[in-house]
């Protein structure tokens, strides 16, 4: 347990960044899931609609430190790989 007053406001602000990063993730992971299973049903149009909002989601969480810039580069590059497979 921390004793000093610094680190007392420390461990609050740290709790409040790991709810708001889980979230964020949690909402990111939701995004990929609902294009993935636009793909795996073959839909064509809906994940071509899903996928600008998608890439916009994975640039966002690569801004706030959610996932690192290779990850994010991999998760855009397959994602666009399998709906020009569709197309």
């Amino acid at each position: 347990m921390p004793n000093h007053k610094s680190a007392i406001k420390r461990v609050k602000q740290n709790e409040k960044r790991r709810a708001i990063n889980r979230g964020n993730r949690g909402s990111l992971r939701t995004q990929i899931k609902k294009l993935r299973l636009a793909l795996a049903d073959n839909n064509k149009t809906e994940s071509q609609e899903l996928l600008s909002p998608t890439v916009s989601m994975i640039d966002k969480a690569v801004n706030k430190g959610i996932i690192h810039k290779n990850t994010a580069a991999r998760h855009k590059s397959r994602l666009t790989a399998h709906i020009a497979k569709l197309a």
